[in-house]
């Protein structure tokens, strides 16, 4: 049980990756705070084993702080919420900007500002944001916004590691490739062609083959465990070959 006693916050919890990785760090022993914005959803894990829900908006600032002023230790935080805007610079709105840095990237620095005071009273605490290889690791056709919004969390993550090093807090991203989720499924059915848009997605990726949600949490879990004690500022890639 590498995480018990151990109280980890999870964001975009009732769906995908944010999923997969409630259950495994549940079952890894952590007390764990599933948080979304589904709450319909959200009840489908309420009767985890070690498993606490609330809905919780992260583009809601205050909802924030007040979700984390209610809570007296987090040992770890996964920012899982994101959402991934198609197109070249060309296609790109102000409004697809804006959306993509509000939830990809700032809604991390309000959760990070609000869980960080409580980790620097304990003297310790693990930050996991999730990135993507599409950001400053890789240039990915249509991905402008997005992976622009993923670079700034690249830029967060390292930031933030380099001001609470020698605090006793980590902080470290996780980069995937293209995982299979609802909201990749959701994509693919707007495409108008699902069969030849899921298999673009696949022949993309040098293994063949999307990853699986269950296959991206184990690195959350690392990260949220003593395991992972020495290691801060690092970008995890798990993405299939990818960036190789």
């Amino acid at each position: 049980m590498r995480l018990k006693d151990k109280t980890v916050v999870v964001t975009a919890a009732a769906h995908g990756i944010g999923r997969a990785s409630v259950l495994a760090l549940a079952a890894e022993g952590a007390q764990v705070w599933a948080t979304d914005v589904d709450a319909a959803a959200l009840e489908t894990l309420a009767s985890t084993p070690g498993v606490k829900t609330a809905r919780l908006d992260v583009m809601d600032h205050g909802a924030i702080q007040r979700f984390f002023a209610g809570l007296t230790r987090v040992d770890a935080l996964f920012n899982c919420a994101g959402y991934v805007h198609g197109g070249s610079v060309l296609e790109a709105t102000d409004a697809d900007w804006d959306f993509a840095f509000n939830l990809n990237a700032r809604s991390q620095f309000w959760t990070i500002q609000s869980a960080l005071p409580l980790m620097l009273e304990a003297g310790a605490g693990s930050l996991i944001n999730m990135a993507s290889v599409a950001s400053s690791l890789k240039g990915i056709v249509n991905r402008c916004v997005y992976g622009a919004s993923k670079a700034a969390v690249i830029g967060l993550t390292k930031a933030v590691a380099a001001d609470f090093v020698a605090r006793g807090i980590r902080c470290n991203a996780i980069a995937p490739g293209t995982v299979d989720t609802p909201s990749l499924q959701d994509r693919i059915n707007a495409s108008g062609d699902a069969a030849k848009a899921r298999q673009a997605f696949i022949d993309r990726q040098p293994m063949k083959r999307l990853a699986r949600a269950e296959e991206i949490a184990p690195l959350v879990v690392f990260l949220a465990s003593d395991e992972s004690v020495f290691v801060t500022g690092q970008v995890y890639a798990a993405d299939g070959g990818i960036t190789i």
